[in-house]
């Protein structure tokens, strides 16, 4: 892993997409390369973060689960949403091709990984976090022209459609990890009474 090209293509992706998603439509790359590579590496943002509240607040063990769960629904979801990238793209007009969607699902999840970071911070960190989702939103948009080549007249219906797929399943993950680390949590506190 080099984290200086890690770095440099975090930035491009969120600074200057027009430009980096037509790069990362011509790379050669395969689905391990982009896990260790990147997925994991990014995906592991928030979860830290996870940790790091939940232990902060008192419960070593939820934050702990919360983080387990944050970061393997993070890499199921996201290779989740590649194969419906993949799958929908012909009735979208657009190419199937396993590897562009997991690009796709990959690198429009950055801006939301990258805010995981916020999530440290009370409040002000959950909107910086939502704010860097919607971003994604739009890296989503602009990616799926060139690495599912999705035509111009198509691409907003294929974009509306994995949007809503995300959001779905993106709250089944959420209500999943909120809820066994709330029953973690209450459960710690009646041990310790």
């Amino acid at each position: 892993m080099d984290i200086n090209k890690l770095v440099e293509r975090v930035k491009n992706i969120l600074l200057t997409p027009k430009t980096e998603w037509p790069v990362i439509a011509q790379e050669q790359t395969d689905v391990a390369k982009l896990y260790t590579g990147y997925i994991m590496i990014l995906a592991a943002i928030p979860a830290v973060i996870t940790f790091l509240t939940y232990t902060i607040a008192g419960s070593l063990v939820a934050g702990l689960a919360g983080a387990i769960l944050n970061y393997a629904l993070s890499l199921g979801l996201t290779f989740l949403m590649a194969i419906i990238i993949d799958a929908l793209a012909p009735t979208f007009g657009a190419e199937k091709n396993q590897i562009q969607a997991l690009k796709t699902a990959a690198y429009a999840n950055t801006a939301g990984w990258v805010a995981g970071i916020f999530g440290i911070i009370p409040i002000l960190g959950v909107l910086i976090i939502w704010a860097g989702m919607i971003y994604g939103c739009v890296l989503l948009y602009f990616g799926l022209p060139h690495t599912m080549k999705s035509p111009p007249e198509k691409t907003g219906g294929y974009f509306a459609v994995v949007l809503v797929i995300n959001i779905v399943l993106s709250f089944i993950a959420m209500m999943i990890v909120g809820g066994i680390v709330a029953a973690m949590l209450i459960g710690a506190a009646v041990v310790a009474h």
